[in-house]
């Protein structure tokens, strides 16, 4: 029998116009990326099952023993272990047969106070796949995807992702980064955490500056009830409070002399509006202090693996939720310096200015 050529591109494409080398190449760059889609899954299991938190700090483990720490079944985390192990996200040793995590790996899926852990936004991941048909509806009618309208992993996910980072910059290095802001704090002062989530933000200062009084502002009530239990639990619902209202209309008492937001401004669906408002509630001499993901102007300049992260982030989160509100100017996550100064001064303020910056953030002081 004559053999036969298989062809491997389009029959309407030239041979000439594949270079094999390169397909190759981007051949196994997507198998690497179906191993790290398909290991996400895998991270919120062994999160959620507490397999890392068993294994951090223990040493050499076999399979057995980690199930038996756990009370899951041993042939399933033999699997587990051994896909873990592939992803070098757990380390195995030939020699004994065993894993066990390095001190790295802990940071990164056991220690949740730790800066770099990264467990928590694996949920967030998991939040996009399941509401993926959400999206593609979205897509196609053009109408957008309320923050609320997502399953409920998004909101635990999100606060768990954030929260490290926070930690570790918050209050160390972006509050002292504004104008005379931590003498404030320290002294007593009205705080506004507005598109506060489940609190990390607004109990973390609370706890930071025990002579000030905070108030957080969501518009969604589950994350509202969930920030509550959390400042009992933080010991701080003394000087926190929490108040179901939207961003263009939660109240401003008299006056604030800090309002924060964290990662939320790009989701809204009028951030000139929302940001008029701050400035209406603001002190004379207060400060506002807007954090959002780090983006550079340009897009070419976004097109690395943190870009990656926030453009997709922001096509099935981020954009679909400024789009399902009044306005709906869709800033996206990578909205970059220039436009947010933009929305600023179309709101009224006079000074805008950077203050800090980490790999994953934006800190602009603004000031009317």
């Amino acid at each position: 029998m004559a053999s036969e050529t298989i062809q491997t591109f389009p029959p309407e494409t030239p041979a000439g116009d594949i270079d094999p080398q390169r397909l190759e190449a981007f051949m196994n760059k997507m198998v690497g990326d179906m191993g790290a889609a398909v290991s996400g899954a895998l991270v919120v299991l062994g999160d959620r099952l507490g397999l890392y938190k068993a294994m951090a700090g223990q040493g050499p483990m076999t399979s057995a023993e980690l199930a038996g720490a756990t009370g899951t079944s041993e042939r399933y985390v033999r699997e587990w272990l051994s896909a873990q192990a592939a992803a070098d996200y757990v380390t195995f040793n030939a020699d004994t047969q065993k894993f066990f995590l390095t001190p790295e790996q802990a940071m990164v899926f056991a220690n949740e106070e730790a800066p770099t852990f990264m467990a928590g936004g694996f949920e967030i991941l998991q939040a996009m796949w399941r509401d993926e048909p959400k999206i593609e509806a979205a897509f196609q009618s053009g109408e957008g995807v309320g923050w609320h309208e997502h399953d409920a992993c998004l909101f635990r996910g999100t606060e768990r992702f954030f929260r490290p980072g926070y930690n570790a910059h918050l209050v160390g290095e972006w509050l002292p980064a504004l104008e005379g802001v931590t003498d404030k704090l320290a002294a007593g002062a009205t705080v506004a955490d507005v598109g506060c989530g489940h609190g990390a933000s607004t109990i973390l200062m609370a706890k930071a500056f025990p002579n000030s009084r905070f108030v957080g502002f969501d518009y969604h009530p589950a994350s509202i009830e969930r920030a509550r239990e959390r400042a009992a639990d933080a010991g701080v619902a003394d000087r926190t409070r929490f108040e179901v209202a939207a961003a263009k209309d939660y109240p401003g008492g008299d006056g604030y002399d800090l309002v924060c937001i964290f990662d939320a401004l790009h989701d809204m669906g009028d951030p000139v509006g929302a940001a008029r408002h701050i400035r209406e509630t603001l002190k004379p001499d207060g400060s506002f202090m807007l954090v959002e993901p780090f983006a550079n102007d340009a897009l070419a300049d976004n097109l690395n693996p943190i870009g990656r992260l926030f453009y997709s982030a922001s096509t099935l989160l981020c954009t679909p939720a400024s789009l399902s509100q009044e306005v709906g100017l869709g800033l996206g996550a990578q909205a970059g310096e220039a436009r947010l100064r933009a929305v600023a001064e179309e709101a009224g303020f006079g000074r805008f200015r950077r203050a800090a910056e980490t790999p994953f953030n934006l800190v602009f002081e603004v000031r009317p």
